[in-house]
């Protein structure tokens, strides 16, 4: 059977795609509900940090977490982020000054620093390399659906029980993730035992130099997402929609068919011209949603930036693979996400920052992240690789 005609559906692949749905769950249900928190608490000011502290310590944590993933292994790296989001779950309602809650968002960001990057290597592994694409969109299925039913499941807690429960449940599903976890075949040939030393990172280990296209891609099309994930609860709130999760339960649910369909496409055509695609949607979906200011805008706008970020997730993520030799994956899959938590961190930190307590200059905010992603696209016209000519064909 060729590299193309073989089944991504295996028993390892369902399970790494349940077990990240149930991690994206986790730690996405808390989104819509901590700025009102962090308020209570007395932090009003502190908004940007909710996502950006979150995001420096993923992006810190990447080079480490590739260097393990090639090193140690696939399966306790992934094991790693679920358990830290376990931890994280019970200690919010403990630390509940402003301080602790701040010192938490630090702590949680090593889960996705973590999880994410041994993940996209698992899969790589897994899958013929012909259907990267393909996988990377099946998987992006999964941990969109945690995306869109964690939020929208999270304010329906808060709203009838309280946000303590909303914390501990956050950590029974990625208890559940990890759990699933711990019965995962390790597919790194020859790992090595974990030793101290492993934890120093060279010079070169920091990113892989292979990946760096997709790198400035990355990170000038994540600052949007940033700054969607800390101002729409407030702006949900302000359009009259009592359910801060609902933009992400909707934005998140459009992307899923999409996913599917652009990871294939991007198998057969190319991953650049799916990204140009995407980020011309994106640019289109940003400038949307913050220019029509009623109910019915603000949906589509959802739709749009769900059709928009299905179609970039897998394509960014399959290129990141095609760019990479075999033995680098790891690395090549953290750079890449060391982008993605720095585009979020900053897309968070100036949105936050910039609109504070005044609602009425959020739309700006969609404005300026919509020029952020224009860059991404003029660079994906004037970058030229040749490895992205022939992405079915695996290095290594």
């Amino acid at each position: 059977m060729s590299n193309t005609q073989k089944s991504i559906y295996t028993l390892p692949f369902l399970l790494v795609c349940t077990s990240s749905f149930l991690f994206s769950a986790s730690f996405n249900m808390l989104i819509p509900d901590l700025p009102a928190y962090l308020t209570g608490l007395g932090g009003a000011e502190y908004k940007g940090l909710i996502i950006g502290l979150f995001a420096l310590t993923a992006g810190f944590s990447r080079p480490f977490s590739g260097k393990l993933t090639d090193k140690i292994g696939r399966v306790p790296v992934m094991a790693v982020g679920s358990l830290v989001c376990f931890v994280c779950g019970f200690l919010y309602p403990i630390l509940t000054s402003v301080a602790g809650f701040l010192f938490l968002r630090l702590i949680h960001g090593f889960s996705t620093g973590f999880k994410p990057t041994a993940t996209a290597a698992y899969v790589a592994d897994i899958v013929p390399s012909g259907k990267w694409g393909e996988a990377m969109g099946v998987h992006g299925l999964f941990f969109s659906t945690g995306m869109a039913i964690g939020p929208a499941i999270g304010s329906a807690i808060t709203q009838w029980y309280s946000i303590n429960v909303l914390f501990y449940c956050s950590s029974v599903f990625a208890l559940a993730s990890m759990l699933i976890i711990f019965n995962m075949k390790e597919t790194l040939k020859d790992k090595q035992t974990f030793k101290p030393v492993l934890l120093k990172i060279e010079k070169h280990e920091w990113i892989n130099k292979q990946a760096l296209p997709a790198f400035w891609v990355t990170i000038f099309s994540y600052v949007s997402y940033g700054a969607i994930i800390t101002v729409i609860p407030d702006w949900t709130a302000h359009i009259g929609i009592a359910n801060k999760g609902v933009f992400f339960m909707v934005f998140t649910i459009s992307s899923l068919l999409i996913r599917f369909i652009a990871g294939k496409t991007s198998d057969r055509y190319g991953r650049k011209p799916i990204l140009k695609v995407s980020i011309t949607l994106l640019c289109i979906a940003l400038i949307w949603i913050g220019a029509f200011q009623t109910i019915n805008g603000f949906l589509i706008g959802a739709v749009l930036y769900g059709f928009a970020t299905g179609m970039l997730s897998p394509a960014i993520s399959a290129w990141t693979i095609d760019l990479s030799d075999a033995d680098k994956r790891g690395l090549s899959v953290a750079t890449m996400y060391i982008a993605l938590e720095a585009g979020i961190g900053l897309g968070a930190f100036f949105s936050g920052w910039f609109v504070s307590d005044k609602i009425g200059k959020t739309p700006f905010v969609f404005y300026g992240v919509a020029f952020v992603n224009l860059m991404g696209l003029i660079y994906l016209f004037f970058h030229q690789n040749p490895t992205n000519k022939k992405p079915l064909i695996q290095k290594g």
